[in-house]
């Protein structure tokens, strides 16, 4: 064993608080200080718009640098952790859910955010992203959804409307679009809410309310691309003469019927939290079970427990 092992012996996992914990008075960060590469997507994506908001809820909630992990997949909207100085990974298409899921169980004191777009979370990553709504994994999923694939520029995605003509389908798409609310609440995420670039204020309090989510946090972003899909959402965009609904007053955010209902409106739809509930998250189930395992030989020496496993043996 190591002497640094020894000065400074790892964390048991049960002892791993949920939370970030805060090291003394330290100014909230500021977006220079956030700010990575300068980024490199088309004037006028919607991804930006995501991006600044990510700078604002961090400065807001006065996280720090090492208590944040940013995670992407594959894609246009997968470059996010260029982007931003904080613990970051850009993992391989479609795959960063299971990777965000290792570090927020390995990590649970962390803050993990995953961007993703249509193809990198609903194609290739649509088998990992049920799972990890399922099992409720501690995270906040951030999908910017602009019905295409822009970074292999211009091909039919899993959320591309009927009709849509692309390198793929020439002739028009004739695949039933998937509905990602219906997905999400399908799967079993304890938080679905939808938004859209176009709106920043919104944009803002979803993912604030996402943040102080404590389980799998689902938000549909609107990110429209200007190069490959111009005009996608202008019916959810009044500026363009759409309209853009708030989820209704009435509407009961713990009412799982009530949200699949919502969700299945035509475009342009609602936008606001369509669900929320409480569910002990995976993070907090393997801590329990961690806690009950330590708990008959505590006090004991590591020997100790490595001889009564022996003498059981016997």
């Amino acid at each position: 064993m190591s002497e640094s092992s020894v000065l400074n012996p790892p964390r048991p996992l049960a002892t791993i608080p949920l939370r970030p914990v805060s090291f003394g008075e330290r100014k909230p960060l500021t977006k220079k200080e956030l700010a990575g590469d300068h980024p490199t997507w088309c004037p006028g994506c919607g991804d930006f718009s995501v991006l600044a908001l990510y700078y604002k809820l961090i400065e807001k909630k006065k996280l720090l640098q090492e208590n944040i992990v940013t995670i992407s997949g594959i894609g246009c909207s997968s470059r996010f952790p260029y982007f931003v100085q904080t613990h970051a990974a850009h993992f391989i298409h479609g795959r960063a859910l299971p990777f965000a899921s290792g570090v927020s169980l390995s990590r649970p004191d962390l803050n993990v955010f995953v961007f993703s777009g249509d193809g990198d979370a609903f194609s290739i990553g649509g088998n990992h992203f049920t799972h990890a709504a399922r099992k409720n994994i501690k995270m906040t999923l951030v999908v910017m959804d602009n019905w295409v694939y822009g970074l292999t520029k211009k091909q039919t995605s899993p959320t591309s409307p009927l009709g849509f003509k692309s390198k793929t389908d020439i002739w028009g798409s004739m695949d039933q679009p998937i509905n990602p609310l219906k997905q999400a609440l399908a799967a079993g995420a304890t938080f679905v809410a939808r938004t859209t670039h176009t709106n920043p204020n919104h944009v803002m309090q979803m993912m604030e309310a996402a943040y102080d989510h404590d389980g799998f946090a689902y938000i549909e972003c609107l990110s429209e691309c200007v190069e490959f899909y111009p005009g996608a959402f202008d019916a959810a965009n009044p500026r363009k003469g759409g309209a853009f609904n708030l989820v209704p007053e009435t509407h009961n955010a713990a009412d799982e019927i009530a949200a699949y209902q919502l969700a299945d409106n035509p475009f342009p739809g609602h936008f606001g939290i369509f669900y929320k509930t409480s569910r002990p998250s995976k993070n907090q189930n393997e801590q329990d079970i961690a806690a009950r395992a330590r708990k008959p030989v505590e006090g004991k020496q590591d020997w100790e427990i490595l001889q009564a496993t022996f003498n059981r043996m016997k």
